[in-house]
């Protein structure tokens, strides 16, 4: 039997929509009932997540755009267009997000200043420019949901760049959740382990091997079992929680 989520009618606008575990958020969202407004910065990712989302016949509508979080006109004329369009903006799911070149290859005296800004610069401002632009257009009651990584709980080594961008979307969320209360907002983060997604391949193909078996379920995570989390702090079943980091790792950090 497929779970219900009480997301029906809801207006969600989702950040890296085109994979992984962003495009898993969408799909489940509009099979559930949520209109939805995605975005992603690959032009290929965002065609082949359309024609996808297209042909499956969900029963929740849908619009997507090209956007670089990096840059805030680009993501408050989003906020702005979705809103027109869907008419309001209940949610947000803000998991855009890269590594680094260098990821499990270079130690902190050794980083160059490209990585690490465009690393930062996506995965911690671009959290920031999407949050700014969706809590002034949010409702009240509404929910947001930022991703952090098990990398933002604890130090990896050879991963600087990465592990302080997601250190400090926990800051972030933390901070918003403080200030957005009084409008029953809430806004919560997730802490992934290794998920099996484009960018987590993306990552053992550079360091040329998997990652150790650290955790208690021996196996990658799936985007699915994600999206159902994310689902779950969008709805009311999870009113009085903010302000959290809800990891998601099978047992890495226990």
């Amino acid at each position: 039997m497929t779970q219900t989520f009480g997301v029906k009618d809801r207006v969600v606008a989702v950040t890296g929509g085109g994979s992984g575990i962003g495009y898993a958020v969408v799909e489940l969202l509009l099979s559930q009932g949520a209109n939805v407004s995605f975005i992603d910065v690959s032009e290929k990712g965002l065609a082949e997540a359309e024609s996808k989302l297209k042909a499956a016949g969900h029963p929740g509508q849908f619009m997507s755009c090209k956007v670089d979080v990096r840059e805030g006109k680009q993501v408050d004329d989003w906020i702005a267009k979705t809103v027109e369009k869907l008419g309001k903006l209940d949610g947000a799911v803000n998991f855009a997000g890269v590594i680094p070149k260098c990821i499990n290859i270079e130690r902190v005296e050794d980083l160059n200043d490209e990585d690490w800004k465009f690393v930062i610069d996506v995965n911690l401002t671009g959290v920031m420019n999407c949050m700014r632009a969706q809590i002034k257009s949010m409702n009240n009651k509404g929910s947001i949901i930022n991703a952090s990584s098990i990398a933002g709980l604890a130090g990896f080594p050879k991963n600087a760049a990465y592990t302080a961008a997601k250190h400090g979307v926990i800051g972030l969320t933390r901070s918003a959740a403080k200030e957005v209360g009084d409008r029953e907002i809430r806004v919560n983060c997730i802490a992934p382990g290794v998920i099996d997604t484009p960018m987590q391949r993306q990552s053992s193909a550079i360091r040329g091997e998997d990652f150790e078996m650290k955790w208690q379920i021996k196996r990658k995570g799936q985007p699915e079992e994600v999206a159902g989390l994310v689902a779950w702090l969008l709805c009311d079943a999870s009113s009085f929680i903010t302000g959290t980091i809800q990891v998601i790792d099978g047992g890495f950090m226990c």
